[in-house]
C-alpha cells in the first residue's frame, strides 16, 4: 500500500512539473546548500543524549515556481549523560534523506522527507528517517540566500525509535 501511495505520489508530481513546464512561468535554477544542524533529542532519546551538533549539504531542484524536489546529506553527532560509570554517550550518524520543498510564501516553505540514517558505529546498522520542518530563505545576492529551519525528525528501527528537534542554519548558492 506505502509503495502504491508513493509511486502516485510521484506521478502527481512529475504531472503537475509538466504543466507547469508548459505554462511558460519561469522556474528557479537548482541551488545547492551547506548548513549547520543541532539537534535537540525528545523523549527517551533524551534519556541519555543531551544535544547532536553537525552539518549537511542540500540539493534543490526545482519543479515548479513553489516546489523544489531536495536531497539531503549531513554528518551529526550526539553527546550525552554518563552511561556506565564515568563513560558519556557518543554516536555519530550519517543521515540520507530526499522530500520535497513547498514555499508557502516567497520565502517561507514547508518541508517532508523521508530517508535512512547510517550509525557510524561498528554493528549500529540503520534507520528510517521522516522529517517534516518550516523555514526561511533570506536572499542576500542575486544568487545566495540564507536558509534557516527547524524540522522534527524521528529515526526509527527495529530496537525503538530516536527523534529531536534539528535547527538548521545554512546558506544556499
Amino acid at each position: 500500500m506505502k509503495k502504491i501511495f508513493f509511486l502516485i505520489l510521484i506521478a502527481g508530481l512529475f504531472q503537475f512539473a509538466i504543466v507547469k513546464a508548459q505554462s511558460g512561468s519561469q522556474i528557479a535554477e537548482p541551488r545547492l546548500g551547506i548548513g549547520f544542524d543541532v539537534g535537540l533529542p525528545t523523549g527517551n532519546f533524551g534519556d541519555f543524549a543531551n544535544y547532536g551538533t553537525g552539518g549537511s549539504i542540500l540539493y534543490q531542484h526545482p519543479i515548479s515556481e513553489s516546489l523544489n524536489i531536495t536531497g539531503n546529506v549531513g554528518y551529526i553527532r550526539f553527546n550525552g549523560k554518563e552511561t556506565i560509570g564515568t563513560l558519556k554517550y557518543r554516536q555519530s550518524f550519517i543521515p540520507i534523506k530526499v522530500g520535497a520543498r513547498y514555499f508557502i510564501t516567497k520565502n517561507i516553505y514547508g518541508t517532508a522527507e523521508l530517508g535512512s540514517s547510517i550509525a557510524t558505529a561498528n554493528g549500529s546498522g540503520a534507520s528510517f528517517i521522516y522529517t517534516p520542518g518550516l523555514g526561511f530563505e533570506i536572499p542576500v545576492s542575486n544568487t545566495g540566500s540564507l536558509d534557516i529551519g527547524a524540522r522534527y525528525e524521528s529515526w526509527t528501527k527495529n530496537t525503538g525509535t530516536l527523534s529531536f528537534v534539528g535547527l538548521r542554519a545554512g546558506y544556499n548558492f
